[in-house]
């Protein structure tokens, strides 16, 4: 895909904005090869890497929940009863990883929201030493989901629709809504093929059978990504297939019906969409959960297949190999787990890659390697996306020439 910056037209230096300071006595890394568009995005990310501390290459690798203000002031971390307070004086001078729906929290303006999320992404860019934003994300399924917002039909239509290229042009569309106000990703399409229809995300998904699912699917991912925003295949694998159609339930299946009916939509759009992120699903196969799943996220996904992107983390699920699963007895075991499987970013928030993955490699129970394997992979991401450009600035399309934008 092409670098696609958030704004063409208005430019601002990264690090010109404020915020927290970098953390003192660091050098100031503002400038280096990795912010040449000329050079190959995984280049780029290797000299990056090759000057990021332990904790700096950590903070790419997560995301942070938070609610655009309704008065365009920056964005504030979202509290969720799952989940601690974070605060981001803290985390910021280190860097961040992603921005989780900072339009979809709750109801705001899109232009108020546009103009919160670009302060905030300048404060990100002005506290770490690298002047690095945030990759933000939100939910498009049936269009960009924030107030406001064209709403198009749910997946089940698309399916019944037989009609690819539509799809393409509807993905498109939304596609080029959220960009033009600074949105990187979208958490779309679902490839889950179902046939329960006790489960109860049926309207998400685009019907029962697996070659329907994975053509209309894969038209969709092309006008996503088309419009420059990174697509996310979900669930990876297995998550409508559960038990008596309870969410979160074990999925009691073979390899073969795994592989022809499960998988089947997963591999076509990976194959043959240019889609760049696949999220893990919650559920279990076999006893094993698909967060810890090496030989599907690793050896089916990204050897078979040959899928080079990200692979995020569906809302807490890293943590629920503790919590749900119980085969991680720390968070830190559960962080090593995951990132060991091929889990690149946890979201929506921090937990187990924060402090327990931290302290996990200090005392030697999680290898670095894995840590620089997963952030080499959000930092090409993120070079693709015009985010390490030297004249990146945080003011996106819709609000270039605005005033106090």
């Amino acid at each position: 895909m092409t670098a696609n910056s958030d704004n063409a037209t208005a430019r601002t230096p990264a690090g010109a904005a404020g915020g927290p300071a970098p953390l003192s006595g660091a050098t100031d890394h503002r400038d280096g090869p990795w912010r040449d568009p000329a050079l190959a995005p995984g280049a780029r990310a290797d000299a990056l890497i090759a000057v990021m501390t332990l904790q700096e290459k950590i903070s790419q690798l997560f995301g942070v929940w938070v609610g655009a203000s309704d008065e365009g002031a920056e964005v504030a971390p979202f509290q969720h009863d799952m989940e601690e307070a974070v605060d981001l004086d803290d985390l910021l001078p280190h860097g961040l990883g992603q921005l989780t729906r900072p339009f979809g929290t709750a109801p705001v303006d899109p232009a108020v929201g546009a103009l919160s999320l670009a302060r905030t992404q300048a404060r990100i860019a002005g506290a770490n030493r690298f002047g690095i934003p945030a990759l933000a994300h939100e939910e498009c399924l049936a269009g960009f989901a924030t107030w406001g917002a064209t709403a198009y039909p749910v997946p089940l239509s698309w399916g019944a629709t037989f009609h690819p290229e539509l799809i393409g042009e509807m993905a498109a569309s939304i596609g080029r809504d959220m960009r033009s106000v600074g949105v990187h990703q979208g958490l779309a399409p679902v490839l889950d093929v179902v046939r329960d229809a006790r489960w109860g995300r049926v309207e998400e998904t685009i019907g029962e059978d697996p070659y329907l699912v994975g053509t209309v699917a894969t038209a969709y991912v092309r006008g996503l990504e088309a419009a420059g925003i990174v697509a996310t295949l979900k669930h990876f694998a297995g998550y409508s297939a559960s038990r008596a159609g309870r969410n979160l339930a074990p999925v009691g299946m073979g390899a073969r019906e795994r592989a022809d009916i499960i998988l089947t939509p997963f591999e076509m759009a990976v194959r043959d969409s240019g889609v760049r992120s696949v999220m893990h699903a919650y559920t279990d196969t076999d006893g094993i959960p698909s967060a810890a799943d090496g030989p599907l996220l690793t050896g089916l996904l990204r050897d078979t297949w040959g899928f080079d992107g990200t692979v995020v983390a569906d809302y807490f699920g890293i943590a629920f190999l503790k919590t749900l699963h119980g085969v991680a007895g720390t968070f830190g075991e559960a962080a090593g787990a995951a990132l060991g499987a091929g889990v690149d970013v946890e979201l929506p928030t921090v937990k187990a890659f924060g402090r327990p993955l931290t302290d996990a490699i200090a005392e030697g129970l999680v290898p670095e390697t894995l840590v620089d394997r997963a952030v080499r992979r959000v930092l090409v991401q993120k070079a693709q996306l015009g985010l390490l450009d030297a004249d990146w600035g945080p003011v996106p399309a819709a609000l270039a020439g605005v005033a106090g934008a």
